[in-house]
């Protein structure tokens, strides 16, 4: 009978928990809804009052999409962050949503997993909705797709902030938006970090992609998913391409990826939980940020490779430049090499033959006539190497 009695108690508090929920500010949420938040509100200790009070406050047609923020949130979020903050990000997310009609046709889901979230991965936590939302809603008013917006924004932001990739300037690899404006540098993370909340600012679904080693073993890369009404394409960030999303540099890395292999492997972030976490490897403790394996998004068949780089010394610089690649007297290709201001992963690829004698020409401001032997080996991802001093 004792026992009986306790169950009683303990299912009464439950539904009470459940009730007081449900009824926050008058708001009624879903049994289902008002269900998933008793663990995030125990979880989020002294700050669930901050957390009761965002849902009273916000307009009723909104609150199903801050309960799914709270529902999903990290525990680091759910002890620390304000009702207004919630608040202002939930309003201006919506308010993006209403202002165009490619924003208003995102599905509810995708809008919820993909816009609504105010981080990406495991970044400081700044206040940057409000702030992009009157920056970058100028630039998109004449696009006319989801696709049109993202490219205008990938073009045109870096102006805006002054932000541009550097390796070794950048603070940090997990920048905030704010962190990477402040140093005016950022990793391949930062800007795609940027670029995400560039593009949910205005109502564009974006995601955080990335892979923690290239299977070529060339390092790790990360990169922004862009939803475009039908499927997610892929864009690196602050490296707009006139062709379209899909046509980043890194495009052959990634048909080499492996599925089945973690460290291979390209997972999409979400901020819904899954049974698999995003591996940052700048700190592969984090666990609270989760991800899709979208591998198969990716892979396919192609041949091998040869990269070329040029550097002004062994040791030295990258220098970018216009090259041509010879072979008996005719030219069999050509393109430009980087430098510094490009992602390190970021490497000309050629296709070549295996045993063959080239010559590489390039267009040097100290040496316009400058030039180099080589001979290709065959071996898969070969890179050469090429010193002005030498």
């Amino acid at each position: 009978m004792k026992f009986i009695w306790i169950f009683y108690i303990i299912c009464l508090g439950f539904l009470n928990l459940c009730y007081g929920i449900e009824n926050i500010g008058g708001k009624k949420l879903s049994p289902k809804q008002s269900s998933a938040l008793v663990e995030p509100l125990k979880r989020a200790g002294a700050n669930s009052v901050e957390l009761r009070n965002a849902i009273a406050r916000i307009r009723s047609e909104r609150a199903e999409g801050l309960a799914f923020l709270i529902q999903h949130m990290p525990e680091r979020d759910l002890k620390t962050l304000s009702s207004d903050y919630l608040i202002e990000n939930v309003n201006y997310a919506y308010k993006a949503r209403s202002e165009s009609d490619w924003a208003k046709s995102v599905p509810k889901e995708i809008f919820f997993n993909d816009v609504l979230p105010y981080a990406s991965i495991n970044e400081r936590r700044d206040r940057w909705r409000k702030d992009f939302h009157a920056r970058f809603s100028p630039l998109v008013k004449g696009a006319k797709t989801l696709e049109e917006a993202a490219q205008v924004l990938n073009k045109e932001i870096w102006k805006i902030i002054n932000v541009r990739y550097h390796a070794r300037k950048r603070p940090k690899p997990d920048q905030s938006p704010y962190e990477s404006i402040d140093a005016g540098f950022a990793s391949c993370t930062g800007l795609s970090v940027l670029l995400i909340d560039a593009c949910r600012s205005v109502g564009v679904p974006s995601r955080f992609v990335g892979t923690p080693m290239w299977a070529n073993k060339r390092g790790n890369h990360s990169w922004v998913e862009v939803w475009d009404g039908n499927s997610w394409q892929f864009t690196g960030a602050c490296e707009y391409s006139a062709a379209g999303l899909s046509n980043a540099w890194f495009k052959g890395s990634a048909l080499k990826a492996v599925k089945e292999n973690p460290k291979h492997a390209i997972y999409a972030a979400s901020w819904k939980r899954t049974k698999t976490n995003f591996p940052l490897i700048w700190d592969l403790g984090i666990d609270y940020v989760f991800a899709e394996n979208v591998t198969d998004n990716y892979t396919g068949n192609i041949g091998s490779r040869v990269f070329i780089q040029i550097f002004d010394k062994p040791g030295g610089e990258r220098v970018a430049a216009d090259v041509e690649v010879w072979m008996a007297g005719s030219k069999v290709a050509s393109g430009r090499t980087r430098d510094s201001t490009n992602d390190t992963n970021d490497i000309l690829g050629l296709s070549l033959k295996k045993g063959m004698d080239y010559e590489l020409k390039a267009a040097i401001k100290k040496d316009k006539d400058w030039s180099k032997s080589f001979n290709v080996k065959g071996k898969r991802d070969e890179e050469i190497q090429f010193f002005l001093s030498e």
